[in-house]
């Protein structure tokens, strides 16, 4: 009997021999076969990289990039990498997902590897989602995390690349920073708009797109809109008490908060649902505003319902907090039963993998997405169409100038995944697009591609209203038909203007 017992133990043993040996060989292997590079590259390094692969393919996407280039933007962004794990690149829902096993599995490779394994490794784990956000220190995890098959995407999770931008010298520009925001206050021309009863101002570029006419057909009734941007402001009532104004009625308006205000990772506590920089204000208003008797502009669905989502502080979507708010935007609107449209007019230069699972997670419950192509100065005008317009998931939308012809407006960008384009320059003066101001009773002047997006949510509403039963894919289709250069798409500007009298048709 002892010598039995003696046999199973030395077999057992022999067995977990057998079972560390291999796995050390696993590991020895997987980092063999990585360029491990320990000298740490600058943000400068990073960023010329970045640029120069946007420059040659037009999209960045850290998969593409080195270990090295990988693991020293985490290094630059706290060593907070944020991993999307599944049993296949499709499998991102935990709810209907095939990776039970798969996050402990990922986590215990970062306990196993990393030299100051007694920090704390986990940041956050989704409950939607199958994303985790840790900090990750060693180069040699992220070598084996990279190589394994039950990771999707492994990414730095708080690399700012224009705040290096900055810091290395190179001109700010309006993609940073403070990028969208204002507050400024600005007397319309009376040439920039003509007043319709029961004393709303019709916004000059509403015409161009025959946005009045289809007002006679359809003004959004029964459609909910969400935006998600940097909020509204508490200070403009006809997006809040005086919703229903005029000639708006029998229509509501939510508003919910997802941005964490804060450095530190770990923080949950969002700052609300009002906007701090004055950018969701103007889409908001775009889209929704009421034909109201205060004589202010009008939005294009006047009569839609809207659902806000403060997601970030602006509309650069760099940081951790602003990444990962906008994620859980897209989720709660993908959530909610009633919202048809989903307008954001923010965006980043690269891919932000948790971004596009959150796009993928609503497009997956029939909302029809639009997203702004991209706004900018000199210093991104190499910038093609920015992320996440360029997903085949959503619309993209630039702004042009009037005018016979197609040529966008100043900053805007363009690209071959541009679907749509609205007028947004005047020819002579250079005005933008009238708009609610931040303030009460006041007007402001807003353009670009972000707005360009929220008047396309409108007349996609207009649509839908007409047809309350069509799919997303139905009244996309609807757009398209009704748009200036259908059935042919242009290389840089899409299927053009649509003419909205024609889409409600």
């Amino acid at each position: 009997m002892k010598k039995n017992v003696l046999k199973i133990c030395s077999l057992a043993v022999l067995g977990l021999f057998f079972s560390c040996s291999e796995e050390n060989y696993e590991k020895d292997s997987v980092l063999e076969s990585e360029n491990l590079n320990q000298e740490l590259l600058t943000t400068k390094q990073i960023n010329d990289g970045i640029k120069s692969t946007l420059e040659q393919t037009g999209q960045f996407y850290w998969e593409d990039a080195s270990l090295q280039m990988l693991w020293s933007a985490t290094q630059h962004g706290s060593n907070i990498v944020t991993i999307g794990y599944g049993s296949s690149q499709n499998d991102f829902e935990k709810a209907s997902s095939k990776a039970i096993g798969i996050e402990e599995e990922i986590l215990k490779i970062i306990r196993d590897n990393e030299t100051s394994s007694s920090e704390k490794t986990l940041i956050y784990k989704d409950p939607v989602l199958n994303i985790i956000d840790v900090i990750i220190k060693d180069q040699s995890t992220l070598a084996l995390l990279r190589q394994n098959n039950h990771v999707r995407y492994i990414e730095p999770g708080d690399y700012k690349f224009f705040q290096f931008e900055q810091e290395n010298g190179t001109n700010k520009s309006s993609s940073s920073g403070s990028s969208g925001c204002g507050y400024e206050s600005e007397s319309l021309s009376s040439s920039d708009y003509t007043t319709i009863t029961p004393n709303a101002k019709v916004p000059w570029n509403f015409y161009k797109h025959n946005i009045p006419t289809a007002w006679n057909t359809s003004t959004g009734a029964g459609i909910t809109i969400g935006v998600i941007d940097s909020g509204v402001s508490p200070n403009q009532s006809l997006l809040g008490s005086n919703f229903n104004n005029g000639s708006s009625s029998g229509r509501s308006v939510q508003k919910y908060g997802t941005y964490v205000d804060s450095a530190w990772p770990w923080s949950t506590s969002t700052d609300g649902p009002n906007d701090k920089c004055g950018h969701g204000t103007s889409m908001t208003a775009t889209a929704t505003a009421p034909r109201n008797n205060k004589g202010l502009p009008v939005g294009v669905a006047y009569n839609a319902n809207l659902i806000s989502y403060r997601a970030a502080s602006n509309v650069v979507l760099e940081g951790y907090h602003e990444q990962k708010g906008v994620q859980n935007a897209f989720v709660g609107l993908g959530n909610n039963s009633s919202v048809k449209i989903i307008s954001m007019s923010m965006g980043h230069i690269f891919s932000v993998g948790r971004i596009e699972d959150g796009v993928r997670y609503a497009n997956n419950r029939g909302k029809l997405i639009f997203c702004a192509g991209g706004t900018s100065t000199s210093f991104t005008n190499f910038v093609g169409v920015i992320f996440p317009a360029w997903m085949s998931e959503t619309v993209a939308v630039t702004g042009i100038k009037e005018g016979s012809g197609y040529n966008k407006c100043s900053n805007c960008h363009s690209g071959s995944t541009i679907d749509f384009t609205v007028v947004m320059e005047r020819s002579s003066s250079g005005n933008s697009a009238p708009v609610l101001s931040y303030y009460e009773n006041q007007t402001d002047y807003v353009g670009g591609s972000s707005v360009a997006t929220a008047t396309t949510a409108g007349i996609a509403a207009l649509v839908w209203a007409k047809n309350p039963s069509w799919t997303k894919t139905q009244v996309l289709n609807k757009l398209k038909q009704s748009a200036s250069l259908y059935p042919n798409k242009n290389s840089d500007y899409g299927y053009g203007n649509i003419n909205a009298a024609l889409a409600v048709q």
